[in-house]
């Protein structure tokens, strides 16, 4: 699965670490997820999508071999 959580990030001017206190995880998770090595749980995803004020399906998107 993929993702565009580095580039909202980016535009909201979040570090990983304020990502991941607003959301309740680690930065090592938000990173985890950014590079592709973590799937977040539907709970995880939604919240990031909140704090993003976006939907869950802007942010993620299955890849042809998911």
């Amino acid at each position: 699965m993929k993702n565009t959580i580095k580039v909202e990030r980016a535009r909201k001017g979040f570090t990983q670490a304020d990502l991941a206190e607003k959301v309740g995880v680690t930065r090592l998770t938000i990173h985890s997820i950014e590079t592709g090595k973590f799937n977040p749980s539907l709970m995880l995803a939604l919240k990031i999508a909140d704090c993003f004020g976006t939907k869950v399906e802007e942010l993620f998107e299955l890849e042809n071999d998911d």
